[in-house]
């Protein structure tokens, strides 16, 4: 374990209703998440992860745009994705990219790729989806070479080679840190092992505990590849409020309106209040109390050994104001309990 384990936040920019009980623009929405990430930077949370997605209902298509705000506001928060979607991207654009938001934060910028969970963005920059795992594949691949800065010389099947190209502006200070995210694929845990990419674990339900034997795989592969040991992250749902009642009740309805929405596209059943609540008690929701939420987050950390825990705090419609709110209860509250808790 990480001798300072590092809590962050992550956000998908849901779109937001407003006080008049509509939803606000995407434009706002995106404000907002900057204002937001302002909030969590003054009360030293250590990241903020900002998701991409193509869709109606979550207004973020651009993260590293929206970090770079961000970085013009802040001083000392890490900036990333949650994640940044490789498979539809360009491995050449990303690092650019990346390197450019390193640049303009002095060094605060992260990076999580992953094949995401929505498949939006294939269709639309003309990707088949029939080569989901090959895209995947060769673009980590790829983006390991890019990296090293160094001349790369690269060929696949989904992308023009490379022959000794060098890729600008290089990072000030490398490595670049790259995280893979994972959702429950074996396959993705021994490939961030493989390439040596800190894993971040995406649960967003059912217990913490069940993803054991994946933290035991990574470990496990790194030892047998003869590699360093590398840092284990984890994402999840959450919301903290006052008292651990006012906590469900806000974060209830919108997000059974989130979840409900996916499972309609997903063959998913509607969310009873009963699913809810084991969630809230047993699963991946960390909602409730200061000291609920941080009780949870530490028995979390010691069961994985994880270096950092990452929540999301944005779910569908929930208003600016409340989470404005959680985020100074994580921040006053929630991260020093846990620390005390951990002794860390």
């Amino acid at each position: 374990m990480a001798e300072q384990l590092e809590l962050g936040l992550d956000t998908f920019g849901d779109i937001t209703d407003g006080a008049d009980g509509k939803p606000k623009s995407a434009a706002q929405v995106i404000r907002d998440l900057v204002d937001q990430a302002v909030l969590a930077d003054e009360l030293g949370i250590d990241f903020i992860g900002v998701g991409e997605h193509h869709r109606a209902d979550f207004s973020v298509s651009a993260p590293e745009i929206v970090l770079a705000a961000i970085a013009g506001r802040t001083r000392r928060i890490h900036l990333g994705t949650a994640v940044t979607v490789l498979s539809s991207d360009d491995p050449v654009r990303v690092f650019e990219r990346f390197s450019t938001l390193d640049a303009v934060s002095q060094g605060r910028a992260e990076i999580i790729i992953g094949r995401g969970s929505f498949t939006e963005s294939f269709p639309l920059f003309g990707f088949d989806l029939n080569q989901y795992e090959l895209l995947f594949e060769e673009r980590v691949h790829l983006f390991a070479d890019l990296l090293k800065q160094k001349p790369v010389t690269w060929h696949g099947q989904t992308r023009s080679p490379l022959t000794n190209q060098n890729v600008f502006p290089p990072v000030e200070k490398p490595p670049l840190k790259t995280w893979i995210g994972v959702g429950g694929s074996p396959e993705s845990v021994v490939r961030a092992a493989h390439y040596g990419f800190p894993l971040m674990l995406a649960i967003i339900g059912g217990p913490a505990a069940r993803f054991a034997p994946y933290v035991d795989l990574f470990r496990r592969a790194l030892r047998e590849m003869q590699k360093p040991e590398l840092p284990i992250g984890l994402h999840s749902p959450g919301y903290v409020a006052d008292t651990d009642a006012q906590a469900r009740d806000e974060f209830w309805t919108p997000y059974k309106n989130f979840r409900d929405r996916i499972g309609r596209e997903r063959g998913w059943g509607p969310m009873g209040r009963a699913e809810f609540d084991s969630e809230v008690d047993l699963g991946a929701l960390y909602v409730g109390s200061p000291e609920t939420v941080a009780k949870k987050i530490a028995t979390t950390v010691k069961a994985l050994g994880i270096a950092r825990f990452d929540m999301k705090y944005s779910s569908g419609a929930l208003a600016h104001e409340k989470m404005m709110r959680c985020i100074e209860l994580y921040g006053r509250k929630v991260m020093p309990m846990v620390r005390e808790r951990l002794g860390k």
